[in-house]
């Protein structure tokens, strides 16, 4: 993660992001560093847009939380509808109990 934290940071500072940048920045950070991570990082970056990409990617969260609502409405109106009764709703606290149990062994 940090080393794409480190190619981010170089993009908005507007320098060059290649396998010395990451590592420098990797290193100043304190962490320690894997040079494989950083040429596959740079590998995988080649050719690519940084800008478009994060502009793309600002967009998404965006469209995803304007449709959440409008998904979320009909699911509360089915939700309304189907109460269960109260034995029910013990039965399925147990089963559900039951279930942690066997996690634990």
């Amino acid at each position: 993660m940090e080393y794409v934290y480190a190619a981010l940071l170089l993009h908005s500072a507007g320098k060059d992001v290649n396998e010395d940048g990451i590592k420098k920045v990797v290193e100043a950070s304190g962490a320690a560093v894997d040079d494989v991570r950083i040429k596959a990082l740079v590998a995988a970056l080649e050719g690519v847009d940084i800008a478009t990409v994060l502009s793309q990617a600002a967009a998404v969260p965006v469209a995803a939380a304007a449709a959440a609502p409008a998904a979320a409405a009909p699911a509360a109106k089915g939700a309304a509808k189907a109460e269960e009764p109260e034995e029910d709703k013990e039965a399925a606290e147990e089963s559900g109990v039951e279930g942690l149990g066997a996690l634990f062994g």
